[in-house]
């Protein structure tokens, strides 16, 4: 097969490499060892083939890439239309290499119906990669909608002590949500003639959508109340430390890693590909509720006695930066934007990997029943701060890129929206580094610590490439931004304003 058809399948086949896994899985035997090596088998599979993606990424060509686009369902008119750019693509790899980490930290903490949580957690892959890299609007939502089932019963099921309680809250506020965007994506629909994201995108720019003038603000909105509820951001955010603390570890990872993104990337993509003007319009508000969801975030993770719950509310302040960045409508603040949702996605991933490692071992997360644990656990209490300051944001890790730029756009909008953000900033290193010191400083409060056990080889494998990916991004970052930026101006030369501005510098 030459390299240009090999192109063209390319996305079907990451796309879809989890979910002819997960089917293959219904038929193994129950051997739980077998189970768990083939799924760690078929992710590996999985990210190997999307390395595809960046290694024949033009990075300087603008638009769509690996794109195939085949009639589907003739009436009404969807298409399977696949395609990525720089800021899809990058989320893609992200995926593909959180699944992996995500089978190991599960290997000896899944005891039970070990079947049903792998073919869950392959499921899951490909609704994401799918939500990633659909162009088609009905196919869009179709894989978006395919992400709640699977992750609601990997809480529901396999989780903590309310996980019922958890899941049914995180379905409902997301499902709820999304109808506002199904109204949205009917309405262009029946005024366009298509689903097809490049095609509505062009008429809307062009004017000629009958009706748009009336209710553009209306479907802007209906978009942005799906992916707000997704991202979270204030005041949409209360499913999550639930969702969070009763998920097993690899949901968390999950969860926190690529499913919060797809609220940012769909800001990304439609709110700002569909409705530059609107966008424009929106974003003072938006950026308020930004903010006040960064430093809010951090305050309610400072007094957080849950490790777990903690983290949670550090993911809300995070994410915060994103929708910062996203409409700062400057290039720093866009590109910015996707570096923290990819920065965010392996150090957060890596946290929620090491609160699960002590999970396992002492069964809480409350923090006053740790300190001292660097003694009898040298190695895990490296790494714990290793990622602990690629979180907080330390020079030459991947934190500190992404909210640089993201504070440098801000301030190139307005200067009092890159000063409180960086409130945010000062907050995280607050309330992480304070947890670190409670828990791994001091002296061995409860004797049972002194006997627990230091990191393990499957333990080693889940989380150590999480830091090693902290370091290299924050070390070359330029390996990212290269195939994000083309995307990043494609993006703002549809804003009338942002042209000016960005001539005018």
């Amino acid at each position: 097969m030459t390299t240009d058809s090999w192109s063209s399948y390319i996305l079907t086949l990451v796309t879809f490499a989890p979910l002819v896994g997960a089917l293959l899985l219904v038929m193994f035997p129950r051997r739980d060892r077998d189970i768990r090596i083939f799924a760690l088998v078929v992710s590996l599979l999985t990210f190997l083939l999307s390395l595809h993606l960046p290694v024949h990424f033009l990075r300087a060509k603008v638009g769509f890439q690996y794109e195939i686009d085949k009639p589907w369902i003739s009436s009404p008119n969807i298409h399977y239309h696949m395609g990525m750019d720089g800021i899809s693509m990058w989320l893609v790899v992200l995926t593909t290499f959180l699944t992996p980490l995500c089978v190991l930290i599960s290997w000896k903490s899944v005891h039970d119906r070990v079947k049903e949580f792998f073919i869950l957690l392959l499921i899951m892959e490909t609704a994401l990669i799918g939500v990633f890299t659909s162009l088609d609007l009905f196919l869009f939502y179709f894989f978006w909608e395919a992400t709640l089932i699977p992750m609601a019963l990997l809480i529901g099921v396999f989780g903590h002590e309310r996980k019922v309680y958890a899941a049914v809250k995180f379905f409902m506020y997301t499902m709820i949500a999304s109808v506002f965007m199904l109204a949205a994506i009917l309405w262009l629909y029946a005024n366009t003639g298509s689903f097809d994201f490049v095609t509505i995108r062009d008429l809307i720019a062009r004017g000629q959508v009958p009706n748009f003038p009336a209710a553009g603000q209306w479907l802007f909105l209906g978009f942005f109340l799906a992916f707000a509820v997704k991202v979270p951001l204030f005041p949409f955010h209360t499913w999550l430390p639930d969702a969070h603390v009763e998920a097993p570890t690899a949901g968390s990872v999950l969860l926190a890693g690529v499913l919060l993104k797809m609220g940012t990337y769909g800001m990304l993509r439609f709110n700002l590909g569909l409705f530059p003007e609107q966008a424009r319009h929106n974003a003072p508000w938006i950026m308020t509720l930004a903010l006040i969801g960064i430093i809010y975030g951090a305050l309610v993770a400072m007094v957080q006695p849950n490790m777990k719950k903690l983290i949670a509310y550090s993911s809300v302040s995070h994410l915060g930066f994103v929708v910062l960045g996203i409409f700062s409508f400057t290039p720093a603040g866009l590109n910015g934007a996707m570096f923290v949702m990819l920065a965010h996605g392996i150090s957060t991933g890596g946290l929620f990997m090491l609160a699960g490692i002590l999970h396992e071992r002492r069964h809480t997360y409350e923090i006053a029943e740790f300190g001292g644990l660097a003694t009898p656990m040298p190695v895990y209490a490296t790494t714990y701060l290793f990622i602990v300051l690629a979180s907080v944001g330390l020079p030459l890790l991947n934190g500190f890129i992404g909210e640089f730029l993201v504070l440098s756009g801000a301030f190139q909008d307005k200067a009092i929206y890159g000063i409180l953000g960086a409130t945010g900033v000062i907050w995280s290193a607050c309330y992480l580094l304070w947890m670190y010191q409670r828990v791994f400083f001091g002296k061995v409060t409860h004797p049972i610590n002194n006997s627990m056990a230091d990191m393990i080889g499957f333990e080693k494998a889940a989380v150590w490439p999480c830091a090693a990916a902290a370091l290299v991004m924050g070390v070359a970052p330029i390996l990212w931004l290269g195939a994000i930026d083309p995307a990043v101006q494609a993006a703002l030369s549809a804003i009338p304003q942002v042209v000016s501005k960005m001539v005018g510098q």
